[in-house]
């Protein structure tokens, strides 16, 4: 359970994370179906069930990683505000608040991992080694789930459902979770301060958070394809209707708080969880012909990229039609 905590964290960088997790979560290594979807088939026998939630469904041990997102990250937030110059803390607290928050909600952790990685590479690996260690230590005390994502994943899948019978479980993760918070918090403070990490509101650091792009372009990692000028939104989007199997597989395009919903002529033709994860979605829902791309938080402006690609197309498509 630690080896398969700590590689999905330390394999981030190079995408390679999804082939731990994945086969796992979406494919049959741990369970028939895949942890998710057997997670829910069998919720409700779970909930009725006075049985331990690890004797039921031990394969919710592979399904923990998310913990170190909202708690691991908390504490991560905490220790860079702290270490921060006093009259820089005000400045720091305005990145840090946004970003810990979509970290905590929806398990988008971009903005804090990868400022570590760019700025000191070892820090990211106490951080797996910690969500490893994190993860183990729930699954010895019995606490299993479909839990890869954020706040709103845990409370609506997994902790509402199961308070009754299985409350002492939730109570031990949040328990066990929040120490793991103050873990993270004195480990990660102590290591700015010891090495002096140039993070944002220390020294002369710039103040900001680094992303995925930032990394890339540090290391000389180049992205898929000439990108030309376009922005990381545009080749999301471009990305993200090639994989629904293009405009003319899309018949209707719309978007929740956190997901991209869209309706396809043809399922067939969209691509894997793993195609939509490496161009920055968090994981894909079918559902027949109804897809549900989770996004994050951004996904507003994500829709809007799309709808303006659907719509160009359209456009070229009533031009080049032949006259009647």
């Amino acid at each position: 359970m630690w080896l398969y905590t700590f590689l999905e964290r330390i394999l981030i960088p190079t995408g390679l994370h999804h082939f731990v997790y994945a086969p796992f979560v979406f494919g049959n290594v741990a369970t028939p179906n895949g942890i998710t979807v057997d997670w829910f088939t069998n919720l409700e026998a779970f909930t009725q069930s006075t049985q331990s939630m690890k004797d039921l469904f031990p394969a919710g041990g592979f399904a923990l990683h998310g913990n170190s997102k909202i708690f691991g990250c908390t504490g991560i937030a905490l220790a860079m505000y702290h270490t921060a110059k006093p009259e820089n803390r005000q400045k720091v607290a305005a990145l840090l608040i946004p970003a810990t928050l979509t970290a905590v909600l929806v398990g988008i952790t971009e903005p804090l991992e990868f400022t570590f990685l760019f700025i000191a590479p070892w820090l990211f690996a106490i951080h797996a080694i910690l969500a490893g260690t994190m993860a183990m230590v729930m699954y010895t005390f019995g606490v299993v789930g479909n839990m890869g994502g954020g706040l709103i994943e845990f409370a609506t899948g997994n902790w509402i459902p199961l308070l009754g019978n299985h409350t002492g479980m939730v109570v031990t993760q949040i328990a066990i979770g929040l120490c793991f918070t103050a873990i993270y918090y004195v480990t990660f403070k102590y290591l700015i301060v010891k090495f002096d990490v140039p993070i944002a509101g220390r020294g002369d650091a710039e103040m900001k958070l680094h992303t995925k792009k930032d990394f890339n372009e540090k290391h000389g990692i180049t992205s898929k394809g000439d990108a030309g000028t376009a922005t990381p939104l545009q080749i999301q989007a471009v990305e993200t209707i090639e994989g629904l199997g293009g405009v003319h597989n899309i018949e209707d395009l719309s978007n929740c708080a956190t997901r991209l919903r869209v309706t396809v002529k043809d399922p067939s033709r969209v691509q894997t969880a793993e195609y939509f994860m490496e161009t920055g979605a968090v994981n894909i829902v079918k559902n027949g012909n109804a897809i549900q791309v989770i996004i994050g938080l951004n996904v507003p402006q994500l829709r809007e990229e799309c709808e303006k690609i659907y719509s160009a197309t359209k456009t070229v498509d009533m031009t080049m039609a032949p006259a009647t």
